[in-house]
């Protein structure tokens, strides 16, 4: 079966096994020539006519089929893949006539099928775009009115993971871990508090005062706990004291698809779309992961396929030791800019929190996904997360010959990478998350529905990057 080989590699097969046919008829005739003299005649002749005709057929064949792969297979996966961009993520990437000038009506064909459909869903997504603004209003309003209260409020599925959670709760939650949806609320505050109040809590009655503790034990708080019709429930904690100075003000952070929990499988069985996803970059010393260290990491979560506003990790990092000046040139960051910075033991163990549970991507993860688990020991934690790397991916759906760096994969994508942001962790991270996002339907697309078959595939490309997931079964 060679219906899960890329179409050029079938292509290639296609003209090798005519190369092949080819000689082989040729050696045929010979020896049929050769028996059949009436008199007896040396076989050497026979053999070297056979060897020139074979390295002359082959040379023809290869020629020809360099001129099919350039002009025809080339054109068709380009053509194929501005389709897929189109269909699954809503990118306009241009159909080029010229490329696909020998695939007859092909290309012109393609791009009006794609101009009709996008003229027939222009409207609708004008009308969409309008509930949306309506909605985002709404949203703000609410964002400024729960911001305003003296309560920190925090939503929770049966499962009692967040699905929910607002500024205060946002400070107060920053000072025992990264906040995050779909964390468990166990990751934050002491489960036998919850339990306890939870036991006996119905729909019909009022809030139940709850003492909450942090998951350290250092801090309690006066909570109220109330039930919801839908199977979960609703935590208000009174006057709340921010742990942290917030930088900047810090959105309502929600996603309510997460009250139906997804059902727990193993990983490789889970749907692309029922993952998590932390997107991560590093600014390093340099480019040696035994020698060089981390000088700035950022990070961002991608869920139910998209970024989570509010969610992001953005740190420097002091390597202890000089950076040196080309590295400096490069990501900009100086020596007094990490002087004062958290060392790679406590950056690296909140971003292990902020990462619990998610599959890692970075681009280029054998790099990043290096350096950290070189300073496992140090900080305390062990990097064995399921990985995904953008380089793999983009050649997954666009095929190995395409250009598969970052600012290549984010033009293809319609990324837009912000010049001052390029070569920053939060910048990369960022760029790197908005790709995947992109990048997800597109995989569907193409039959790749758990992560299993996703990880299946990324290790057939392992001659153009290591993958990092253990070999599947």
């Amino acid at each position: 079966m060679v219906t899960h080989l890329g179409l050029r590699l079938r292509v290639f097969l296609f003209f090798a096994c005519l190369a092949v046919g080819g000689a082989a008829l040729a050696g045929g005739a010979l020896v049929l020539g050769w028996a059949r003299a009436e008199e007896a005649v040396p076989v050497q002749p026979f053999v070297t006519a056979f060897i020139v005709f074979a390295l002359l057929n082959t040379a023809v064949v290869l020629g020809i089929w360099l001129l099919f792969d350039e002009n025809i297979a080339k054109p068709i996966n380009a053509v194929s893949a501005g389709l897929r961009l189109r269909a699954h993520s809503g990118v306009k990437a241009p159909i080029s006539a010229h490329g696909a000038r020998y695939l007859g009506d092909l290309a012109p064909a393609a791009e009006a099928l794609s101009q009709t459909a996008s003229a027939s869903v222009t409207e609708t997504a004008t009308r969409i775009a309008r509930e949306t603004e309506r909605l985002k209003g709404e949203t703000d309003r609410l964002t400024a009115v729960l911001t305003e209260a003296p309560v920190a409020t925090i939503l929770l599925n049966a499962a009692l993971e967040i699905v929910l959670y607002d500024t205060q709760a946002a400070d107060l939650m920053s000072g025992i871990a990264v906040p995050r949806l779909r964390a468990p609320i166990g990751d934050y505050f002491d489960m036998d508090d919850l339990t306890e109040a939870m036991e006996g809590l119905s729909t019909a009655a009022t809030d139940k005062p709850v003492t909450l503790r942090d998951a350290t034990g250092a801090q309690s708080f006066d909570a109220r706990l109330r039930a919801l019709q839908s199977d979960g429930y609703m935590i208000f904690i009174d006057d709340p004291t921010p742990r942290i100075e917030r930088p900047a003000p810090r959105p309502l952070v929600f996603d309510f698809d997460l009250m139906t929990k997804a059902e727990t499988k193993e990983i490789n069985d889970m749907g692309l779309s029922d993952l998590c996803f932390v997107a991560f970059d590093t600014e390093t010393t340099g480019l040696s992961v035994a020698r060089d260290a981390i000088v700035q990491l950022g990070a961002v979560r991608v869920l139910n396929g998209r970024l989570v506003e509010g969610e992001v990790m953005d740190s420097y990092v002091n390597p202890g030791r000089p950076i040196p000046a080309s590295s400096t040139r490069i990501h900009k960051v100086t020596d007094a800019d990490v002087a004062e910075a958290p060392d790679i033991r406590q950056v690296g163990r909140a971003f292990h929190h902020f990462a619990r549970d998610a599959v890692l991507v970075a681009h280029n993860a054998p790099f990043d996904i290096g350096l950290l688990r070189r300073h496992a020991g140090e900080i305390g934690v062990t990097w064995d997360h399921p990985v995904l790397d953008t380089v793999l991916l983009s050649a997954v759906v666009f095929g190995t010959n395409e250009d598969h760096s970052l600012d290549a994969l984010c033009a293809r994508l319609s990324v837009e990478i912000p010049p001052d942001l390029r070569h920053t962790a939060l910048g990369d991270a960022r760029a790197t998350g908005e790709a995947v996002a992109k990048l997800l339907p597109l995989l569907e697309g193409k039959g790749f529905r758990t992560f299993g078959q996703l990880v299946q595939e990324t290790q057939r490309h392992g001659r153009l990057l290591q993958d990092l997931n253990p070999p599947a079964a």
